[in-house]
């Protein structure tokens, strides 16, 4: 608990409120701003006494309720109420549930990242959205029903005797992501949807089953990945994770060295998609012309990837 800050904060929260704004009468002229303290403590429904110890950075440590109560009667934004409870040694009183909403800036970026593999996943590792590179490397999620998007299902419903069980950078890969569910697991209790993806997994994959059991919990964060593209080869780069502010999602990027032979690998599959997305359109085009059925079929077809899908393996570059 950090008293200092706790009591200058307090304090100048109530030297901004106005006694109007908190339901009370307006009296004579006030010599300082703000409403006072008795007031407060009357509003929250704490002594003088006690209130005054806060705001002089002594006293007990506050309780949750207290807490809460102090939030209501100073009317603190929910930004500011989160930071009340922290300064008192609390965590969050609330946690938002998981948003799958994407806004358009993220789109945006996405969309401009077109020598970047990139794509946004939620605390379960829902696929959200992704840029057309993006798909050279975890396929292409358009050919999936949109409850069947998610990276840990495609990943632990791969049989035990799989390859890739075998290779330590997977393993560690996949332990890694399991300790970052568990982390999700413990800040959202009680979420049915990731609730749901841990009993199914636990239901379906040893491997998972064997993880999830040694109860480890860390927050995915940068790794250096080498992986083995079927196009292009090996490859090595920086995946880096950045948290979308306004909702509890991640921005996966795969983060080239300028110059580097990676960076030439990413340019190279860019161009090939680039072609092979204009390809498809024209195919489709010409098809609309002449049946309209066949414009259906083929603008299904074309949301594939131009080499491969992920179909089972759900991640066509190995590494």
């Amino acid at each position: 608990m950090d008293r200092a800050e706790l009591a200058q904060f307090l304090r100048a929260r109530r030297a901004r409120l106005q006694p109007h704004e908190a339901g009370l009468p307006s009296t004579a002229r006030r010599r300082v701003a703000g409403l006072r303290r008795h007031e407060v403590a009357q509003l929250a429904g704490v002594s003088v006494e006690y209130y005054t110890r806060l705001e002089q950075g002594r006293g007990a440590n506050p309780s949750r309720p207290v807490l809460s109560a102090l939030a209501r009667a100073l009317i603190l934004t929910a930004d500011e109420r989160d930071y009340l409870f922290r300064l008192a040694g609390h965590s969050s009183p609330t946690t938002p549930g998981l948003s799958t909403e994407i806004t358009p800036g993220i789109r945006y970026l996405l969309d401009s990242l077109t020598e970047t593999p990139a794509y946004v996943v939620d605390a379960k590792y829902e696929l959200l959205a992704w840029n057309t590179l993006a798909t050279q490397f975890i396929g292409d999620p358009a050919t999936f029903p949109p409850d069947n998007r998610n990276m840990l299902r495609w990943l632990f419903r791969r049989p035990a005797t799989d390859s890739y069980w075998g290779t330590e950078s997977h393993l560690y890969f996949a332990r890694h992501s399991v300790a970052d569910l568990r982390a999700a697991y413990g800040h959202y209790p009680g979420d049915p949807g990731i609730a749901a993806l841990v009993t199914e997994l636990l239901g379906c994959s040893p491997q998972f089953t064997e993880m999830w059991a040694a109860h480890d919990v860390r927050v995915r964060r940068r790794i250096v990945k080498r992986v083995e593209h079927p196009l292009v080869g090996w490859l090595e780069f920086e995946c880096q994770v950045l948290n979308v502010s306004t909702a509890d999602q991640r921005l996966i990027v795969y983060c080239a060295e300028p110059g580097s032979p990676t960076h030439a690998a990413f340019k190279r599959l860019a161009e090939q998609a680039s072609v092979g997305n204009s390809t498809s359109n024209s195919n489709s085009n010409t098809n609309t012309n002449t049946n309209s059925s066949t414009s259906t079929s083929t603008n299904t077809n074309t949301n594939t990837n131009t080499y491969s899908s992920i179909n089972s393996n759900a991640q066509p570059a190995r590494g």
